[in-house]
């Protein structure tokens, strides 16, 4: 009989002046720590816990094991609903949907410290949760990514949102091409605040309970950024090579065209001496033509909305997109399968009629789930 895994485990470390650490761990090291709805469904609890308590001073997140903070959300169980109720509406999906993005714009807003190590892989509903956090620390193994358009889905989980506010272009080309990025992209793209070397991770949270913590959320923010400073400098010499900075005059010039089918069609196009743009190029020229198409809607309508806006638009747009097939055919060639061969419902992103396009973006119901945030 197989012992029962708890699937997050939460900790409350004391500290040496009284108030205690909260620690979150994601503890599904099999599936690199996917988010299931029970685990959204528990975080967000504790979150709401922890936020009202005085004698919680900060959170500290992490993932199990060596290898992911979180790889994404577990796409299976979203593939399983969709399929199961297709059209619509699918229960768990979007039940999924609407906890995950409660618990990732409560932690944007949480005005406590909040630490997240994103060590290993970061990717989907783990840059969800990573990009929340006040103090965002990457390793020297971190690898970054929203793969979405390789699963005929987009970038949720706040993108809308964080992947608008990053330096000119980069943020419309990582969602377009779901390319990979590492700890010096990160910083160089604003979603880092610190590179720690993983070795101190430890370290870094006896540290945190080793602090005097002050009654001022303000104070322990300096705390924390004063005590993570002293990590970051002993880390400095295994910062690894970034990609993003010295592709970004090539990505600027991709994204140029006046429409988004022009940007798409420029980078599935493009022929660089850049390695990591022509993988980039590549992911994007196989992914859904739906997708690439969606996401650079998505993208443009939600440059300049608040927070809240953007999680209340990415609810609208996640339901539209699981009651259609194409995600799941994405799953399927991806993960079920695995034949890698998906039979996209478009050969290419100008066959997209704009009436599906306009579809995708029209409220499924009469109240949006995230009216209340």
């Amino acid at each position: 009989m197989t012992a029962h895994v708890e699937e997050v485990l939460f900790e409350e470390r004391r500290s040496l002046s009284g108030p205690s650490v909260g620690v979150i761990t994601l503890n599904v090291e099999k599936t690199l720590n996917s988010l299931t709805l029970n685990m959204v469904e528990l975080m967000l609890l504790k979150l709401r816990e922890w936020r009202e308590r005085s004698d919680i001073a900060c959170v500290f997140i992490h993932g199990s094991g060596q290898k992911a903070l979180c790889a994404g959300g577990d796409v299976q169980a979203l593939y399983k609903s969709s399929v199961e109720q297709l059209g619509g509406p699918c229960e768990y999906a979007e039940a999924f949907f609407e906890q995950e993005y409660r618990v990732d714009y409560l932690l944007h807003q949480f005005d406590k410290p909040v630490i997240v190590w994103g060590h290993g892989i970061v990717m989907g509903g783990g840059m969800g949760v990573f990009a929340a956090g006040s103090y965002r620390v990457v390793t020297e193994k971190t690898r970054l990514a929203m793969p979405e358009i390789t699963i005929g889905l987009y970038p949720d989980v706040g993108g809308s949102y964080f992947l608008n506010r990053m330096p000119g272009h980069t943020g419309l080309f990582l969602a377009l091409t779901g390319a990979s990025f590492n700890a010096a992209d990160a910083v160089y793209l604003g979603l880092a605040e610190g590179f720690v070397e993983h070795q101190y991770s430890g370290e870094v949270l006896n540290a945190l309970t080793e602090t005097v913590w002050s009654t001022g959320v303000a104070e322990n923010h300096e705390r924390v950024f004063d005590l993570m400073a002293t990590f970051v400098a002993r880390s400095k010499a295994a910062l690894p090579e970034g990609n993003v900075e010295a592709a970004a005059s090539e990505i600027a010039e991709l994204c140029s065209a006046d429409d988004d089918l022009g940007v798409i069609n420029n980078i599935i196009a493009a022929q660089s001496e850049n390695p990591w743009v022509q993988k980039a190029a590549a992911t994007l020229a196989s992914g859904s033509p739906l997708s690439a198409r969606l996401i650079a809607e998505q993208i443009r309508r939600c440059n300049g909305l608040s927070l809240k806006a953007a999680f209340q638009a990415e609810m609208l747009l996640s339901t539209a997109i699981i009651r259609q097939p194409e995600f799941a055919e994405g799953v399927r060639a991806l993960l079920i399968d695995k034949d890698r061969n998906p039979a996209w419902q478009h050969s290419s992103p100008v066959d997209v009629p704009q009436d599906l396009i306009e579809q995708h973006f029209t409220a499924p119901w009469a109240e949006n789930p995230l009216g209340d945030l």
